[in-house]
Protein backbone atom coordinates (compact mmCIF):
# COMPACT_ATOMS: atom_id res chain seq x y z
CA UNK A 1 0.00 0.00 0.00
CA UNK A 2 1.01 3.65 -0.29
CA UNK A 3 2.83 5.13 2.70
CA UNK A 4 0.77 8.29 2.26
CA UNK A 5 -2.22 6.76 4.06
CA UNK A 6 -2.76 5.22 7.50
CA UNK A 7 -2.01 1.50 7.63
CA UNK A 8 -4.72 -0.70 9.12
CA UNK A 9 -2.35 -3.45 10.26
CA UNK A 10 1.33 -4.33 10.35
CA UNK A 11 1.20 -6.26 7.10
CA UNK A 12 0.30 -3.17 5.13
CA UNK A 13 3.56 -1.42 5.97
CA UNK A 14 5.72 -4.18 4.49
CA UNK A 15 7.25 -3.15 1.16
CA UNK A 16 7.08 0.04 -0.88
CA UNK A 17 10.51 0.95 0.46
CA UNK A 18 12.39 3.95 -0.98
CA UNK A 19 14.91 3.67 -3.80
CA UNK A 20 17.78 6.05 -3.06
CA UNK A 21 20.45 7.26 -5.50
CA UNK A 22 24.03 7.17 -4.27
CA UNK A 23 25.69 10.56 -4.72
CA UNK A 24 29.20 10.26 -3.31
CA UNK A 25 30.41 6.68 -3.64
CA UNK A 26 29.61 6.81 -7.35
CA UNK A 27 31.73 9.88 -8.14
CA UNK A 28 33.79 9.22 -11.25
CA UNK A 29 31.45 6.52 -12.55
CA UNK A 30 29.52 6.99 -15.79
CA UNK A 31 26.44 5.45 -14.21
CA UNK A 32 23.72 5.96 -11.63
CA UNK A 33 23.58 3.47 -8.75
CA UNK A 34 20.57 3.38 -6.44
CA UNK A 35 19.91 1.23 -3.38
CA UNK A 36 16.59 -0.13 -2.16
CA UNK A 37 16.24 0.75 1.53
CA UNK A 38 14.82 -2.56 2.73
CA UNK A 39 15.82 -1.81 6.31
CA UNK A 40 12.78 0.48 6.32
CA UNK A 41 10.51 -2.56 6.40
CA UNK A 42 8.94 -2.90 9.88
CA UNK A 43 11.19 -5.75 11.07
CA UNK A 44 14.21 -4.21 9.40
CA UNK A 45 15.01 -6.25 6.28
CA UNK A 46 13.97 -7.54 2.87
CA UNK A 47 12.98 -10.81 4.56
CA UNK A 48 9.75 -9.20 5.83
CA UNK A 49 8.33 -9.60 2.32
CA UNK A 50 9.13 -13.32 2.16
CA UNK A 51 7.90 -14.14 5.66
CA UNK A 52 4.59 -12.35 5.20
CA UNK A 53 3.98 -13.87 1.77
CA UNK A 54 4.78 -17.39 3.01
CA UNK A 55 2.34 -17.13 5.91
CA UNK A 56 -0.40 -15.55 3.79
CA UNK A 57 -0.04 -18.25 1.13
CA UNK A 58 -0.06 -21.09 3.66
CA UNK A 59 -3.20 -19.63 5.27
CA UNK A 60 -4.94 -19.30 1.89
CA UNK A 61 -4.14 -22.95 1.16
CA UNK A 62 -5.56 -24.02 4.52
CA UNK A 63 -2.23 -25.39 5.75
CA UNK A 64 -1.94 -23.25 8.90
CA UNK A 65 -4.37 -21.64 11.35
CA UNK A 66 -3.66 -18.77 13.78
CA UNK A 67 -3.74 -19.88 17.40
CA UNK A 68 -3.45 -23.56 16.46
CA UNK A 69 -0.42 -24.00 14.23
CA UNK A 70 3.11 -23.73 15.61
CA UNK A 71 5.62 -22.53 13.01
CA UNK A 72 9.13 -24.01 13.14
CA UNK A 73 11.94 -22.74 10.92
CA UNK A 74 15.75 -22.60 10.78
CA UNK A 75 17.24 -19.14 10.24
CA UNK A 76 20.44 -17.27 9.55
CA UNK A 77 19.17 -14.08 11.19
CA UNK A 78 16.96 -11.63 9.30
CA UNK A 79 14.49 -14.31 8.20
CA UNK A 80 13.95 -15.27 11.82
CA UNK A 81 13.31 -11.67 12.84
CA UNK A 82 10.88 -11.25 9.94
CA UNK A 83 9.02 -14.47 10.80
CA UNK A 84 8.88 -13.45 14.45
CA UNK A 85 7.32 -10.13 13.46
CA UNK A 86 4.79 -11.71 11.10
CA UNK A 87 3.95 -14.50 13.54
CA UNK A 88 3.24 -11.99 16.31
CA UNK A 89 1.15 -10.02 13.83
CA UNK A 90 -0.85 -13.06 12.73
CA UNK A 91 -1.17 -14.85 16.06
CA UNK A 92 1.20 -17.81 15.63
CA UNK A 93 3.66 -19.35 18.04
CA UNK A 94 7.06 -19.56 16.37
CA UNK A 95 10.04 -21.75 17.19
CA UNK A 96 13.29 -20.72 15.52
CA UNK A 97 16.54 -22.64 15.36
CA UNK A 98 19.78 -20.80 14.70
CA UNK A 99 23.52 -21.47 14.58
CA UNK A 100 25.40 -21.11 17.84
CA UNK A 101 27.50 -18.41 16.13
CA UNK A 102 24.53 -16.03 15.82
CA UNK A 103 25.12 -12.67 17.48
CA UNK A 104 23.79 -11.88 20.95
CA UNK A 105 22.02 -8.79 19.57
CA UNK A 106 20.02 -10.86 17.06
CA UNK A 107 19.06 -13.38 19.74
CA UNK A 108 17.81 -10.54 21.95
CA UNK A 109 15.74 -9.06 19.12
CA UNK A 110 14.15 -12.44 18.37
CA UNK A 111 13.26 -12.91 22.04
CA UNK A 112 11.69 -9.44 22.11
CA UNK A 113 9.17 -10.60 19.50
CA UNK A 114 8.33 -13.66 21.61
CA UNK A 115 10.10 -16.27 19.48
CA UNK A 116 12.14 -19.16 20.91
CA UNK A 117 14.35 -19.14 18.01
CA UNK A 118 14.03 -20.10 11.82
CA UNK A 119 14.06 -19.84 7.00
CA UNK A 120 12.87 -20.78 3.53
CA UNK A 121 12.70 -18.15 0.81
CA UNK A 122 9.94 -17.47 -1.60
CA UNK A 123 10.90 -15.66 -4.80
CA UNK A 124 7.22 -15.11 -5.48
CA UNK A 125 7.17 -12.36 -2.83
CA UNK A 126 9.83 -10.44 -4.76
CA UNK A 127 8.23 -11.15 -8.11
CA UNK A 128 4.98 -9.64 -6.81
CA UNK A 129 6.38 -6.71 -4.81
CA UNK A 130 10.09 -5.84 -4.99
CA UNK A 131 10.41 -6.25 -8.76
CA UNK A 132 7.37 -4.10 -9.63
CA UNK A 133 8.50 -1.45 -7.12
CA UNK A 134 11.94 -1.17 -8.72
CA UNK A 135 10.41 -0.98 -12.20
CA UNK A 136 8.02 1.76 -11.11
CA UNK A 137 10.59 3.74 -9.10
CA UNK A 138 13.02 3.82 -12.03
CA UNK A 139 10.27 4.45 -14.59
CA UNK A 140 11.53 1.32 -16.31
CA UNK A 141 14.99 2.84 -16.76
CA UNK A 142 16.97 0.08 -15.10
CA UNK A 143 19.90 -1.59 -16.83
CA UNK A 144 21.23 -3.98 -14.21
CA UNK A 145 20.59 -5.20 -10.65
CA UNK A 146 22.84 -6.86 -8.06
CA UNK A 147 21.62 -9.05 -5.20
CA UNK A 148 23.49 -10.95 -2.54
CA UNK A 149 22.55 -14.63 -2.62
CA UNK A 150 21.43 -16.28 0.60
CA UNK A 151 18.16 -18.08 0.01
CA UNK A 152 18.14 -16.94 -3.61
CA UNK A 153 14.61 -15.55 -3.43
CA UNK A 154 15.33 -11.87 -4.05
CA UNK A 155 17.69 -12.42 -6.97
CA UNK A 156 15.35 -14.91 -8.66
CA UNK A 157 12.04 -13.15 -8.01
CA UNK A 158 13.17 -9.63 -8.92
CA UNK A 159 15.31 -10.88 -11.78
CA UNK A 160 12.43 -12.83 -13.32
CA UNK A 161 10.05 -9.87 -13.12
CA UNK A 162 12.49 -7.36 -14.56
CA UNK A 163 13.62 -9.60 -17.39
CA UNK A 164 10.00 -10.17 -18.36
CA UNK A 165 9.73 -6.40 -18.65
CA UNK A 166 13.04 -6.02 -20.48
CA UNK A 167 15.10 -9.10 -21.44
CA UNK A 168 18.20 -6.90 -21.79
CA UNK A 169 18.35 -6.09 -18.07
CA UNK A 170 21.43 -7.69 -16.53
CA UNK A 171 21.03 -9.62 -13.27
CA UNK A 172 24.09 -10.23 -11.10
CA UNK A 173 24.00 -12.56 -8.09
CA UNK A 174 26.62 -11.59 -5.50
CA UNK A 175 28.59 -14.04 -3.37
CA UNK A 176 31.40 -13.76 -0.83
CA UNK A 177 34.75 -14.23 -2.59
CA UNK A 178 35.51 -16.88 0.02
CA UNK A 179 32.34 -18.88 -0.72
CA UNK A 180 31.49 -18.71 -4.41
CA UNK A 181 29.57 -21.93 -4.96
CA UNK A 182 27.58 -20.53 -7.91
CA UNK A 183 30.90 -20.24 -9.69
CA UNK A 184 31.68 -23.85 -8.78
CA UNK A 185 34.22 -22.99 -6.10
CA UNK A 186 34.37 -24.53 -2.61
CA UNK A 187 32.72 -22.95 0.43
CA UNK A 188 34.99 -21.31 2.99
CA UNK A 189 34.30 -19.19 6.10
CA UNK A 190 33.52 -15.53 5.44
CA UNK A 191 32.20 -12.46 7.26
CA UNK A 192 29.13 -11.50 5.19
CA UNK A 193 26.13 -12.59 7.23
CA UNK A 194 23.10 -13.78 5.25
CA UNK A 195 25.09 -14.60 2.09
CA UNK A 196 27.27 -17.46 0.91
CA UNK A 197 25.53 -20.31 2.71
CA UNK A 198 27.70 -22.92 0.98
CA UNK A 199 25.05 -24.40 -1.31
CA UNK A 200 23.03 -23.43 -4.36
CA UNK A 201 19.41 -22.90 -3.23
CA UNK A 202 16.74 -24.88 -5.07
CA UNK A 203 14.81 -21.70 -5.94
CA UNK A 204 17.82 -20.03 -7.56
CA UNK A 205 17.17 -19.68 -11.30
CA UNK A 206 20.66 -19.37 -12.80
CA UNK A 207 19.22 -18.92 -16.31
CA UNK A 208 18.36 -15.33 -15.33
CA UNK A 209 21.91 -14.31 -14.48
CA UNK A 210 24.54 -12.50 -16.48
CA UNK A 211 27.41 -13.45 -14.19
CA UNK A 212 27.93 -14.35 -10.53
CA UNK A 213 30.10 -11.69 -8.89
CA UNK A 214 32.51 -12.25 -6.00
CA UNK A 215 33.20 -9.71 -3.23
CA UNK A 216 35.80 -10.07 -0.48
CA UNK A 217 34.43 -9.85 3.06
CA UNK A 218 36.84 -7.06 3.94
CA UNK A 219 35.76 -5.05 0.90
CA UNK A 220 32.10 -5.51 1.82
CA UNK A 221 32.76 -4.29 5.36
CA UNK A 222 34.72 -1.29 4.09
CA UNK A 223 31.89 -0.37 1.71
CA UNK A 224 29.30 -0.71 4.48
CA UNK A 225 31.31 1.86 6.46
CA UNK A 226 31.47 4.14 3.43
CA UNK A 227 27.70 3.87 2.94
CA UNK A 228 27.18 5.02 6.51
CA UNK A 229 29.79 7.79 6.42
CA UNK A 230 29.28 9.14 2.90
CA UNK A 231 25.63 8.37 2.12
CA UNK A 232 24.08 8.14 5.64
CA UNK A 233 22.84 4.61 4.90
CA UNK A 234 23.15 2.04 7.69
CA UNK A 235 22.92 -0.96 5.43
CA UNK A 236 25.14 -3.64 6.92
CA UNK A 237 27.85 -5.84 5.41
CA UNK A 238 25.64 -7.58 2.83
CA UNK A 239 24.55 -4.15 1.55
CA UNK A 240 28.21 -3.25 1.29
CA UNK A 241 28.78 -6.36 -0.81
CA UNK A 242 25.95 -5.45 -3.17
CA UNK A 243 27.25 -1.92 -3.68
CA UNK A 244 30.78 -3.24 -4.22
CA UNK A 245 29.40 -5.50 -6.94
CA UNK A 246 27.42 -2.68 -8.54
CA UNK A 247 30.50 -0.43 -8.61
CA UNK A 248 32.49 -3.31 -10.07
CA UNK A 249 30.01 -3.71 -12.94
CA UNK A 250 29.64 0.03 -13.58
CA UNK A 251 33.40 0.53 -13.61
CA UNK A 252 33.71 -1.82 -16.58
CA UNK A 253 30.44 -1.11 -18.41
CA UNK A 254 28.84 2.10 -19.66
CA UNK A 255 25.42 2.66 -18.15
CA UNK A 256 23.31 5.85 -18.40
CA UNK A 257 23.48 8.57 -15.75
CA UNK A 258 19.98 9.51 -14.57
Amino acid sequence: MSRDTMALDGGEVIGNTPLLRLNHITKGLDATIAVKLEYMNPAGSVKDRIAFNMIEKAEAEGKITPGKTVLIEPTSGNMGIALAYCSALKGYKLILTMPSSMSVERRALLKAYGAEFANPANPEAHYKTTGPEIWKQTDGKVDMVCFGVGSGGTCTGVGRFLKEKNPNIEVYPVEPFESSVINGLPHSPHKIQGMGIGMIPDVLDKSLFTEALRVHSDDAMAMAKRLAKEEAILGGISSGANVCAAVQVCSSTNFPIC
